[in-house]
């Protein structure tokens, strides 16, 4: 039996969002084959719970928890971090440190995806389409008619480190530039402003296997609100359907477009990138590194739609985490 923990947490303001997708991967796990330790990796400690709700704390010399006296350490981590310490890299370096498999990307491939500026520079030279872009620093000049000429409105403005669509907004006049980044500087010091692409929404879920990349049914998003926000995300104010209703030959372009966009990126473990249609071409948004896995989610959607069950596709990727941890 091997010993899994299910990193779960984080110090962004996804925190409670990442325990819930931490309880559905624990829940989900073989338990024939693993034991299951659910970890919270939070600002106020790193520790185990157990089923009588004592804390065990997780001693950062060798990432082990002492439970009944008895030393316990792991065979492999399963991340479900969402944004830092667990999407950016951060974790990801101290585990390589000491050495034990986790299921995320690496650290340099986790820092790249997790800031929109950088993993867009990366992609670029490999053709894949996106919209336009304009990055600032906090502090920096900016001209706001400049912008919108440049960008034509409406145009998004994001927190260029930030997950779960914190920090976003949708610019349609000029003079609502300032408010706007405001926002986003409140999150991150970094801001990207996107040019508004009209068209279909979808998300793929991607893992790999082996040398196998896998894509899995693109999902369509249909926001209540005016874009796919925190509150579209989350409170339900959103449509998701799986399988997307796009035609065969869309759903396989923006799924090789998916599988291509990860082996550039060298990812590991499930991701999930997004995509608009425009004119007939997926044109790439973002890629999550640790998407949400609560049961509403939409890699848990994705999962249901084939022949697999979530449990057979999280111990495929713990088994292909540990026989390919180097």
């Amino acid at each position: 039996m091997k010993n899994i923990g299910v990193l779960m947490g984080g110090y962004s303001s996804e925190w409670q969002i990442s325990l819930k997708s931490g309880a559905v991967i624990a829940k989900h796990l073989d338990k024939n084959l693993f034991n299951v330790f659910p970890i919270a990796i939070l600002e106020d400690g790193w520790y185990y719970s157990d089923d009588a709700n004592n804390r065990h704390v997780v001693d950062k010399n060798d990432f082990s928890i002492t439970v009944n006296d008895k030393h316990i350490t792991f065979d492999c981590l399963y991340n479900t971090i969402h944004g830092t310490p667990g999407e950016d890299g951060k974790i990801q370096a101290y585990l390589e440190l000491l050495n034990i498999p986790q299921t995320s990307c690496d650290s340099y491939q986790s820092a790249i995806t997790f800031n929109k500026r950088d993993c867009i520079a990366v992609l670029k030279p490999w053709g894949i389409y996106t919209g336009k872009h304009i990055y600032l620093n906090k502090g920096a000049d900016y001209n706001a008619t400049d912008i919108s000429k440049r960008l034509g409105l409406p145009y998004f403005v994001k927190a260029n480190r930030s997950g779960s669509s914190f920090g976003v907004s949708k610019v349609y006049k000029t003079e609502e530039l300032e408010k706007a980044l405001e926002l986003a500087f409140s999150v991150d010091d970094e801001v990207i402003l996107e040019s508004f692409l009209d068209g279909t929404e979808v998300s793929v879920g991607i893992y790999q296997l082996g040398e196998e990349i896998i894509a899995l049914p693109p999902t369509e998003i249909v926001s209540e609100n005016d874009f796919f926000d925190y509150e579209a995300k989350y409170q339900g104010k959103s449509q998701e359907i799986t399988p997307a209703r796009i035609s065969v030959e869309l759903t396989l372009a923006v799924q090789e477009q998916s599988k291509r966009i990860y082996s550039v990126l060298k990812c590991k473990g499930i991701a999930r990138a997004d995509f608009i249609f425009h004119d007939g071409t997926p044109h790439f948004i973002e890629i999550n590194t640790n998407p949400g896995m609560s049961t509403e989610s939409i890699i848990p959607q994705q999962i249901r739609a084939t022949d697999k069950t979530l449990q057979q596709v999280f111990t495929e990727v713990i088994e292909n985490t540990i026989k390919h941890h180097s």
